[in-house]
């Protein structure tokens, strides 16, 4: 292969990315300026929740399902339109590869609450170089099943966004993400609420070095897959005298199959020691201080899904798990850890359709689980319903 083919190869790669990053906008408003391809798009999406037990707020927050023991009000409703959407992108020819860019914004700020203006997308990409905020390039959407709760199925790899620098080189995509999230806890514990079995960030916890994520991304056969790697510095530092760093890691593969021309499935698997929240609703932290040592927690996850066109629709069915080994923590006496999460579980089913053009229309029906350490359990059931408009 040629130089130039194999610079073409890895610009289409790399525009990919703009691609999946608006996989949910397919429509927009087109317009020229110049040699400059530009698009405005979004939607204005109205959210309608009923919360059968405890409330879970604007997205299903897992670690607010009351366990055995806790007190709450039952039957809630909710009505939001925090997800609605607007982007704009553009394309322009420059040096024999498109330079393309994109910045997206929703009102899903502080989840699971919402209404302020958050920035989901802000990158561009030239050349196979990838620079800006966008998803994470560690695991893949393929194994995502829709759901009208913006809260994905657990055990998938993170549903998210970092700021990064990712080159794109055929189906290899490699980058430095932001060690230091923006829009979810994720360092090494302290401690532990026993209340809602999540954890308190000790206050020495600091991001010394970038991530480091590989991706490889392929099709054969209409199935579409994905492997990726993950590696991280975790590290406590000049607190009380500890200063002490521990290395996290973790995998992934994905993998979407078109069975029938009606029926999709979808799937993952997710591991890592010390992956935290690059796996998707991780019920733990990376790691926790014990002493003066930081010891990694290992955690899994996996779900599958399945898609079937009926109507002018489609019947959605997602799984998925997530779980943290807790056991060394639990030995180690640290505080709270009886009551630390340990296990979330998801199912959706669904039905979204389309009347017309830009107008959908889902019903959906959802039920999640959590467990503690101590082996204490609770279950919640969400009832949800979405007008979507898009332009």
């Amino acid at each position: 292969m040629t130089a130039p083919i194999r610079l073409k190869h890895a610009t289409l790669l790399a525009g990919s990315t703009l691609a999946l990053a608006i996989a949910s906008a397919s429509h927009a408003v087109d317009f020229e300026v110049g040699d400059t391809k530009a698009s405005v798009y979004g939607y204005a999406k109205l959210d309608m929740i009923y919360d059968v037990d405890n409330e879970l707020g604007d997205l299903a927050a897992r670690p607010r399902i009351l366990i055995d023991g806790q007190e709450g009000s039952d039957g809630h409703t909710t009505m939001h339109a925090y997800e609605s959407r607007l982007g704009f992108k553009t394309a322009t020819p420059m040096g024999g590869s498109n330079l393309t860019t994109m910045v997206e914004v929703d009102w899903f700020n502080n989840a699971p609450e919402g209404g302020d203006l958050r920035l989901r997308h802000a990158f561009g990409s030239w050349n196979g170089i990838t620079a800006g905020k966008t998803w994470t390039n560690f695991g893949s959407l393929l194994g995502k099943t829709p759901t009208i709760d913006l809260a994905p199925q657990p055990g998938q790899s993170k549903v998210g966004r970092k700021a990064q620098l990712r080159y794109s080189l055929n189906n290899w995509h490699i980058a430095l993400e932001n060690p230091d999230p923006e829009d979810y806890r994720d360092g090494v514990a302290a401690r532990f609420n026993p209340n809602r079995g999540i954890y308190t960030e000790h206050e020495g916890a600091k991001t010394g070095l970038p991530d480091l994520t590989l991706r490889y991304q392929n099709q054969a056969a209409g199935l579409h897959y994905s492997a990726s790697a993950m590696a991280r510095q975790l590290e406590v530092e000049e607190v009380n005298g500890v200063d002490d760093s521990a290395t996290g890691y973790g995998l992934n593969l994905a993998a979407r199959y078109p069975a029938t021309e009606a029926l999709t499935l979808r799937g993952a698997l997710t591991w890592g020691d010390g992956i935290g929240e690059y796996m998707q609703n991780n019920p733990s932290a990376p790691a926790y201080l014990d002493g003066d040592s930081i010891e990694i927690i290992e955690a899994w996850g996996a779900n599958v899904g399945m898609s079937l066109a009926v109507g002018p629709g489609a019947i959605n069915l997602g799984y998925g798990i997530s779980k943290a080994d807790l056991d060394d923590a639990r030995d180690a006496g640290i505080a709270g850890v009886e009551g630390a999460n340990e296990q979330f579980e998801a199912v959706h089913l669904n039905y979204i359709w389309s009347p017309i053009q830009r107008v959908s229309y889902g019903i959906e029906a959802a039920y999640h689980t959590r467990e503690v350490v101590d082996g204490r359990d609770g279950d919640a059931v969400r009832l949800q319903g979405m007008v979507k408009y898009s332009f």
